[in-house]
């Protein structure tokens, strides 16, 4: 990890406010109010139950795509130019899935917004690792993740009531102008790195398969750490409304209001967790975070009845947040500094083999066996997560060689 001499003290958290946290907060809602509309117009369009869940599942395959590139990119165009280009084409693709006239088109446009989306996000990571410093990064990460789910909360909120009032395919050109105004914060607020932008001449390009081998036990030990911390987040997701629906006959508001309170309080945990981070460590929220997944998944089994689901649901709300932005510091944490770009954008591409692992493997293990078995095994996979982050990963926090004495503001 790339110390530099008193930079931590000349840093503060609020610096970041108008060109990463505004433009995460507007993306955030623009992201979440289309992703429970994009079935919806695609059954509209004609397409099939089983049509609409491939044009769903486009976006991820499209992110998966463009996570590598959008590391490549990053290091050689550098943040603000790589970041907006991000932003700006997914207002783009957004519009675009607007007008579509049917569900190949729209497939096409979910495809390109899911890559807009790794360009976004493997940038603004790859701009922070070069411009926080270490002992800040747990705290500034961890609110990119609150103000991420602050737009998961609100997000389809937002969009359900636009398309209420003006139809589905308002709802994709909301999209394009919250995510526009993104663009606008961060090519006119994002400052300027010190000791220069990634990309700059100076720096040499190095090759991404280099970088796989030199930092492929990184990416294979902490990496299956970050698999299972996703997988488990998104099996989480899935299995919540799953369970309330096939084995508790729960009705859609009882649904809804499980995961709506587990949400509020994964929300609340962002900065506390980010602190926590940042003054004894990493491991300190990744291993508490899967271990208090893996149990409400373990216990989910045991539910019977509204309330002690919705008890089950506030304790995996709790797991979730104590993860909050940790994927994202870890990884910073362990990109080489000569090739964070590159490194980042293979980091980001493990991750989302959780996430698009996860409703699939979930789904097979329930025809294979039973739901509590799927259940039982993800459960089970979060704990065998929890103990490789404990025993085969080491702790990341370094200290600059100066102490930090800027405000947290």
């Amino acid at each position: 990890m790339r110390v530099i001499p008193g930079q931590a003290q000349s840093f503060e958290l609020r610096s970041l406010i108008g060109g990463i946290y505004l433009p995460a907060l507007f993306f955030g809602i623009g992201q979440w109010m289309i992703i429970p509309a994009i079935p919806q117009f695609a059954d509209e369009l004609g397409a099939s139950v089983f049509l609409s869940g491939i044009i769903f599942a486009a976006r991820g395959a499209g992110s998966m795509i463009g996570d590598v590139p959008s590391g490549l990119l990053m290091s050689r165009l550098g943040g603000r130019v790589t970041m907006t280009s991000g932003v700006v084409l997914t207002a783009v693709t957004a519009a675009a899935m607007g007008f579509s006239s049917g569900p190949a088109t729209l497939g096409l446009f979910t495809l390109l917004n899911g890559v807009a989306f790794a360009l976004w996000h493997v940038s603004r990571l790859a701009y922070m690792t070069e411009t926080v410093p270490v002992e800040y990064r747990g705290r500034a990460l961890s609110l990119v993740g609150g103000v991420t789910r602050v737009g998961f909360f609100a997000g389809p909120i937002v969009g359900g009531a636009i398309a209420q009032f003006g139809g589905l395919e308002t709802v994709f050109f909301a999209q394009a102008v919250v995510v526009g105004v993104a663009a606008l914060l961060v090519a006119t607020r994002l400052p300027e790195p010190r000791g220069g932008d990634a990309g700059t001449p100076e720096r040499p390009h190095v090759s991404l398969r280099s970088v796989a081998l030199a930092e492929r036990r990184s990416l294979i030990v902490a990496g299956s750490v970050a698999i299972t911390l996703v997988l488990i987040r998104h099996g989480r997701q899935f299995l919540i409304p799953v369970w309330g629906r096939e084995a508790l006959d729960l009705d859609p508001f009882e649904i809804g209001l499980v995961f709506g309170l587990a949400s509020a309080i994964d929300m609340v945990m962002f900065y506390p967790v980010g602190v926590v981070m940042d003054r004894w460590g990493r491991k300190w929220v990744i291993v508490p975070s899967l271990l208090v997944l893996s149990a409400s998944l373990l216990l989910m089994p045991l539910t019977a009845g509204f309330v002690s689901f919705l008890l089950v649901g506030l304790l995996s709300g709790f797991g979730n947040g104590l993860g909050s932005g940790a994927v994202m510091t870890l990884g910073a944490d362990l990109a080489p500094p000569d090739a964070a770009g590159e490194f980042l954008g293979l980091w980001r591409l493990v991750g989302d083999v959780g996430a698009v692992a996860a409703p699939p493997a979930i789904g097979g293990l329930e025809d294979l066996f039973t739901l509590d078995a799927a259940a039982a095994v993800t459960g089970i996979i979060g704990l065998a997560g929890g103990v490789i982050m404990l025993l085969l990963v080491r702790e990341t926090l370094t200290r600059s060689r100066e102490p930090a004495r800027a405000s947290p503001r």
